[in-house]
Protein backbone atom coordinates (compact mmCIF):
# COMPACT_ATOMS: atom_id res chain seq x y z
CA UNK A 1 0.00 0.00 0.00
CA UNK A 2 1.21 3.54 -0.75
CA UNK A 3 2.27 6.03 1.90
CA UNK A 4 -1.09 7.73 1.45
CA UNK A 5 -4.29 6.01 2.42
CA UNK A 6 -6.95 4.63 0.11
CA UNK A 7 -10.72 4.65 0.00
CA UNK A 8 -12.02 1.13 0.07
CA UNK A 9 -15.07 1.82 -2.10
CA UNK A 10 -12.88 2.85 -5.03
CA UNK A 11 -11.26 -0.59 -5.29
CA UNK A 12 -12.53 -3.74 -6.92
CA UNK A 13 -12.81 -6.76 -4.62
CA UNK A 14 -9.64 -8.35 -6.00
CA UNK A 15 -7.76 -5.06 -5.57
CA UNK A 16 -9.10 -4.85 -2.03
CA UNK A 17 -7.94 -8.36 -1.12
CA UNK A 18 -4.17 -7.71 -0.83
CA UNK A 19 -4.76 -4.27 0.68
CA UNK A 20 -6.87 -5.77 3.48
CA UNK A 21 -4.55 -8.76 3.90
CA UNK A 22 -1.79 -6.30 4.85
CA UNK A 23 -3.91 -5.55 7.96
CA UNK A 24 -4.03 -1.75 7.73
CA UNK A 25 -5.91 0.34 10.24
CA UNK A 26 -9.46 0.80 8.99
CA UNK A 27 -10.88 4.31 9.39
CA UNK A 28 -14.66 4.48 9.72
CA UNK A 29 -15.83 8.11 9.48
CA UNK A 30 -19.03 8.82 11.41
CA UNK A 31 -20.81 12.08 10.69
CA UNK A 32 -24.53 12.78 10.64
CA UNK A 33 -25.88 13.91 7.28
CA UNK A 34 -29.25 14.86 8.76
CA UNK A 35 -28.90 16.46 12.20
CA UNK A 36 -29.90 19.98 13.16
CA UNK A 37 -27.18 22.53 13.78
CA UNK A 38 -29.07 25.67 14.61
CA UNK A 39 -30.47 28.18 12.16
CA UNK A 40 -27.13 29.01 10.59
CA UNK A 41 -25.52 25.61 9.79
CA UNK A 42 -26.83 22.85 7.48
CA UNK A 43 -28.10 19.47 8.60
CA UNK A 44 -25.02 17.87 7.01
CA UNK A 45 -22.56 19.75 9.23
CA UNK A 46 -21.16 16.61 10.89
CA UNK A 47 -20.83 14.84 7.54
CA UNK A 48 -18.85 17.73 6.07
CA UNK A 49 -16.51 17.74 9.06
CA UNK A 50 -16.02 13.98 8.91
CA UNK A 51 -15.26 14.18 5.18
CA UNK A 52 -12.69 16.92 5.70
CA UNK A 53 -10.92 15.16 8.56
CA UNK A 54 -10.87 11.83 6.70
CA UNK A 55 -9.20 13.47 3.70
CA UNK A 56 -6.52 14.96 5.93
CA UNK A 57 -5.85 11.56 7.53
CA UNK A 58 -5.65 9.88 4.11
CA UNK A 59 -2.99 12.41 3.12
CA UNK A 60 -0.89 11.51 6.15
CA UNK A 61 -1.29 7.79 6.84
CA UNK A 62 -1.53 4.49 4.89
CA UNK A 63 -4.96 3.66 6.27
CA UNK A 64 -8.02 2.31 4.49
CA UNK A 65 -11.02 4.62 4.83
CA UNK A 66 -14.62 3.51 4.48
CA UNK A 67 -17.54 5.60 3.23
CA UNK A 68 -19.02 7.85 5.89
CA UNK A 69 -21.59 6.33 8.20
CA UNK A 70 -24.12 9.15 7.88
CA UNK A 71 -26.66 8.02 10.50
CA UNK A 72 -26.08 7.36 14.18
CA UNK A 73 -27.19 7.71 17.76
CA UNK A 74 -28.25 11.36 18.17
CA UNK A 75 -31.18 11.40 20.61
CA UNK A 76 -30.67 15.00 21.78
CA UNK A 77 -31.97 16.60 18.59
CA UNK A 78 -35.17 14.67 17.89
CA UNK A 79 -37.46 17.68 18.38
CA UNK A 80 -35.90 19.56 15.46
CA UNK A 81 -37.16 18.66 11.94
CA UNK A 82 -34.62 16.89 9.77
CA UNK A 83 -32.77 15.25 12.64
CA UNK A 84 -32.56 11.47 12.37
CA UNK A 85 -31.71 9.27 15.33
CA UNK A 86 -30.74 5.60 15.18
CA UNK A 87 -31.24 3.51 18.32
CA UNK A 88 -28.09 3.05 20.37
CA UNK A 89 -28.20 -0.73 19.96
CA UNK A 90 -28.71 -0.47 16.21
CA UNK A 91 -25.82 1.93 15.75
CA UNK A 92 -23.58 -0.09 18.08
CA UNK A 93 -24.30 -3.28 16.14
CA UNK A 94 -23.75 -1.55 12.80
CA UNK A 95 -20.24 -0.57 13.87
CA UNK A 96 -19.57 -4.08 15.19
CA UNK A 97 -20.77 -5.67 11.96
CA UNK A 98 -18.65 -3.35 9.82
CA UNK A 99 -15.54 -4.24 11.82
CA UNK A 100 -16.24 -7.98 11.78
CA UNK A 101 -16.94 -7.97 8.03
CA UNK A 102 -13.49 -6.56 7.37
CA UNK A 103 -11.69 -8.57 10.05
CA UNK A 104 -12.38 -11.83 8.23
CA UNK A 105 -10.10 -10.53 5.43
CA UNK A 106 -7.27 -9.30 7.65
CA UNK A 107 -7.75 -5.96 9.43
CA UNK A 108 -8.12 -6.25 13.18
CA UNK A 109 -7.71 -2.57 14.12
CA UNK A 110 -10.42 0.00 13.48
CA UNK A 111 -10.49 3.71 14.18
CA UNK A 112 -13.88 5.41 14.18
CA UNK A 113 -13.34 9.02 13.15
CA UNK A 114 -16.26 10.27 15.17
CA UNK A 115 -17.64 13.81 14.92
CA UNK A 116 -20.44 13.36 17.47
CA UNK A 117 -20.77 13.23 21.23
CA UNK A 118 -23.75 10.98 21.94
CA UNK A 119 -22.34 8.40 19.52
CA UNK A 120 -19.71 7.58 22.14
CA UNK A 121 -22.33 5.81 24.23
CA UNK A 122 -22.67 3.30 21.38
CA UNK A 123 -19.01 3.21 20.36
CA UNK A 124 -17.69 2.27 23.80
CA UNK A 125 -19.85 -0.90 24.10
CA UNK A 126 -18.88 -1.70 20.49
CA UNK A 127 -15.22 -1.37 21.50
CA UNK A 128 -15.74 -3.77 24.38
CA UNK A 129 -17.66 -6.33 22.32
CA UNK A 130 -15.10 -6.33 19.50
CA UNK A 131 -12.17 -6.76 21.87
CA UNK A 132 -13.58 -10.15 22.84
CA UNK A 133 -13.25 -11.29 19.23
CA UNK A 134 -9.70 -9.96 18.81
CA UNK A 135 -10.54 -6.69 17.05
CA UNK A 136 -9.19 -3.45 18.53
CA UNK A 137 -11.46 -0.47 18.02
CA UNK A 138 -10.77 3.09 19.08
CA UNK A 139 -12.69 6.26 18.38
CA UNK A 140 -12.46 10.03 18.48
CA UNK A 141 -13.74 11.24 21.83
CA UNK A 142 -14.36 14.97 21.51
CA UNK A 143 -14.45 15.26 25.29
CA UNK A 144 -10.68 14.72 25.25
CA UNK A 145 -9.32 14.81 21.65
CA UNK A 146 -7.70 18.25 21.12
CA UNK A 147 -9.31 19.39 24.38
CA UNK A 148 -6.50 21.79 25.19
CA UNK A 149 -6.78 23.54 21.82
CA UNK A 150 -10.56 23.67 22.14
CA UNK A 151 -10.36 25.29 25.57
CA UNK A 152 -7.73 27.76 24.40
CA UNK A 153 -9.77 28.97 21.44
CA UNK A 154 -13.20 29.25 23.01
CA UNK A 155 -14.31 32.63 24.35
CA UNK A 156 -18.03 31.88 24.80
CA UNK A 157 -19.39 31.43 28.35
CA UNK A 158 -20.66 27.95 27.49
CA UNK A 159 -21.48 25.88 24.46
CA UNK A 160 -21.21 22.52 22.78
CA UNK A 161 -23.39 22.45 19.66
CA UNK A 162 -23.46 24.72 16.59
CA UNK A 163 -21.56 27.07 18.85
CA UNK A 164 -18.52 29.31 18.51
CA UNK A 165 -16.10 26.47 17.75
CA UNK A 166 -18.25 24.29 15.51
CA UNK A 167 -19.29 27.34 13.50
CA UNK A 168 -15.62 28.35 13.24
CA UNK A 169 -14.76 24.93 11.84
CA UNK A 170 -17.49 25.27 9.23
CA UNK A 171 -16.26 28.75 8.28
CA UNK A 172 -12.87 27.16 7.64
CA UNK A 173 -14.00 24.16 5.58
CA UNK A 174 -17.30 25.22 3.96
CA UNK A 175 -17.91 28.97 4.41
CA UNK A 176 -20.48 28.96 1.62
CA UNK A 177 -22.69 26.70 3.76
CA UNK A 178 -22.70 29.02 6.80
CA UNK A 179 -25.48 31.59 7.18
CA UNK A 180 -23.68 33.63 9.80
CA UNK A 181 -26.25 36.43 9.57
CA UNK A 182 -28.79 34.01 11.11
CA UNK A 183 -26.57 33.06 14.04
CA UNK A 184 -27.28 34.36 17.50
CA UNK A 185 -26.25 33.44 21.04
CA UNK A 186 -28.43 30.69 22.45
CA UNK A 187 -27.88 29.92 26.10
CA UNK A 188 -31.38 30.82 27.24
CA UNK A 189 -32.27 27.72 29.21
CA UNK A 190 -30.77 26.31 32.35
CA UNK A 191 -28.15 23.68 31.74
CA UNK A 192 -29.97 20.59 32.96
CA UNK A 193 -29.82 16.94 32.06
CA UNK A 194 -31.58 15.89 28.88
CA UNK A 195 -31.75 16.76 25.19
CA UNK A 196 -32.15 20.12 23.53
CA UNK A 197 -35.77 21.20 23.49
CA UNK A 198 -37.85 23.78 21.64
CA UNK A 199 -40.28 23.89 24.57
CA UNK A 200 -39.35 26.54 27.19
CA UNK A 201 -41.20 24.49 29.81
CA UNK A 202 -39.79 21.13 28.73
CA UNK A 203 -36.98 19.11 30.30
CA UNK A 204 -33.43 19.50 29.06
CA UNK A 205 -31.69 22.48 27.48
CA UNK A 206 -34.18 25.01 26.11
CA UNK A 207 -32.88 26.14 22.73
CA UNK A 208 -35.23 27.93 20.32
CA UNK A 209 -32.54 27.96 17.62
CA UNK A 210 -31.19 24.43 18.10
CA UNK A 211 -27.73 25.75 18.96
CA UNK A 212 -26.03 25.78 22.36
CA UNK A 213 -23.41 28.48 22.69
CA UNK A 214 -22.52 31.72 20.91
CA UNK A 215 -21.86 31.17 17.19
CA UNK A 216 -21.57 34.92 16.59
CA UNK A 217 -18.04 34.69 18.01
CA UNK A 218 -16.94 32.27 15.28
CA UNK A 219 -14.07 33.00 12.89
CA UNK A 220 -12.41 30.98 10.16
CA UNK A 221 -9.06 31.55 11.88
CA UNK A 222 -10.29 29.77 15.02
CA UNK A 223 -11.66 27.00 12.83
CA UNK A 224 -8.35 26.45 11.06
CA UNK A 225 -6.51 26.32 14.37
CA UNK A 226 -8.93 23.79 15.84
CA UNK A 227 -8.88 21.65 12.69
CA UNK A 228 -5.08 21.57 12.75
CA UNK A 229 -5.12 20.39 16.35
CA UNK A 230 -7.82 17.80 15.63
CA UNK A 231 -5.93 16.37 12.67
CA UNK A 232 -2.71 16.07 14.66
CA UNK A 233 -4.51 14.41 17.58
CA UNK A 234 -6.41 11.96 15.36
CA UNK A 235 -3.27 11.04 13.41
CA UNK A 236 -1.47 10.32 16.68
CA UNK A 237 -4.35 8.18 17.96
CA UNK A 238 -4.22 6.13 14.77
CA UNK A 239 -0.43 5.80 14.95
CA UNK A 240 -0.76 4.56 18.52
CA UNK A 241 -3.44 2.06 17.49
CA UNK A 242 -1.32 0.54 14.72
CA UNK A 243 1.65 -0.14 17.01
CA UNK A 244 2.27 -3.85 17.62
CA UNK A 245 2.48 -3.29 21.37
CA UNK A 246 -0.67 -1.17 21.59
CA UNK A 247 -2.53 -1.69 24.86
CA UNK A 248 -6.14 -0.47 24.84
CA UNK A 249 -7.60 1.53 27.67
CA UNK A 250 -9.72 -0.34 30.20
CA UNK A 251 -13.48 -0.01 29.78
CA UNK A 252 -14.57 3.61 29.98
CA UNK A 253 -17.33 3.06 32.48
CA UNK A 254 -18.77 6.55 32.11
CA UNK A 255 -20.01 5.47 28.65
CA UNK A 256 -21.34 2.06 29.65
Amino acid sequence: MSVKGVRLERLTWDEAEPVLAAKPVIVVPVGAATKEHGLHLPLETDRLQAEYLTERVLERLPVVALPIVAYGYYPAFAEYPGSINIRLEAFRDTVIDIAKSLARHGPDRVYVLNTGISTIWALEPARQALSKSGVLLEYTDLHRTAREARDGLSTQPDGSHADELETSVMLAIAPERVQLERARPDLEGSRSAGPLTRNPDGPGHYSPTGAWGDPTLATAEKGRALLSALVEAIVQEILDLQCDDYVPDPPRKQYL
